[in-house]
């Protein structure tokens, strides 16, 4: 009995041991299932589109904490877009995207 204990035992140190690596090493090559962006996170896009997104979470914040109307198209930036020609319409879509997350969020839904 002792020489089994002697033996058995590293053994089964080592195969439980070996054991967790190969759990861990499973666990990391995980696919995400959820999505790891940041309400205030612009989506993917253009450096202009990106900024069109945090002007609009910037101007939510600013009229829930003033206590003005909470609409997006009723705000300075979209009505007169820092941006020229057929750029405005981006700068609005993103804007309001931004400025609707930030609402959302706020709101606790």
């Amino acid at each position: 009995m002792n020489k089994l204990t002697r033996i058995g035992t590293p053994l089964m140190a080592v195969a439980l041991m070996s054991g967790a690596t190969f759990f861990a090493h499973a666990q990391a090559n995980q696919a995400p299932t959820t999505e790891t962006r940041s309400w205030n996170t612009p989506p993917p896009g253009t450096e202009q589109a990106q900024s069109a997104y945090r002007d609009g979470v910037d101007a939510a914040q600013l009229d829930i904490t003033a206590k003005r109307k909470v609409d997006a198209k009723s705000s300075h930036l979209y009505l007169h877009p820092p941006v020229k020609g057929a750029a405005r319409d981006e700068y609005r879509s993103n804007f309001t995207a931004g400025y609707e997350a930030a609402v959302k969020h706020n709101s606790g839904a």
